[in-house]
């Protein structure tokens, strides 16, 4: 199974998704590992990623998440997924689960205010809520990141029977 944590930046999608990859005895993988250097620099920049910008990333995704499903191999995937057609390019099978981390403005605000060493340029927070597709109804377990992840992770393995 291949379960991706995904919000906007600062929603916790790596804390969660260490803890819950480390609870399980799973792989962890932080999606921003699959950007080119370029994405990167612009994102360090403040300047928003456009679709073009983030098709090489999706595909990397894809044939990362392809292959670790041919292997066998369960991960977690900590991954921003904001638009509706990101998700359904990561959904390549049924074993592909998504965690939504729905996050208030407010909250992910004085999180990226204090927060420090991510190149994600604090700038980008409008554009993120701005990009940002809710899923629709039983497209994902849904999760409030203002919890203790400890609790966020009980309840990610209780609705998915992990």
């Amino acid at each position: 199974m291949i379960i991706i944590v995904f919000g906007v930046t600062g929603a916790g999608k790596t804390t969660v998704g260490r803890l819950l990859a480390e609870q399980l005895g799973w792989q962890f993988y932080d999606a921003d590992q699959f950007h080119p250097a370029g994405n990167v620099e612009k994102m360090r920049q403040g300047v928003p990623l456009t679709d073009a910008d983030r098709r090489p990333w999706l595909k990397n995704l894809t044939a990362a998440i392809r292959g670790w499903l041919e292997r066998g191999e369960n991960a977690v995937l900590a991954c921003s997924a904001l638009k509706e057609e990101y998700r359904r390019y990561l959904q390549i099978g049924r074993d592909v689960r998504f965690i939504y981390l729905r996050a208030k403005y407010e909250l992910i605000e004085e999180r990226l205010r204090r927060r420090r060493g991510h190149f994600m340029h604090p700038a980008l927070l409008p554009s993120q809520f701005e990009t940002l597709e809710e899923p629709a109804a039983g497209e994902a377990v849904v999760l409030d990141p203002d919890k203790n992840p400890q609790d966020m992770v009980e309840q990610i393995r209780k609705e998915l029977k992990i």
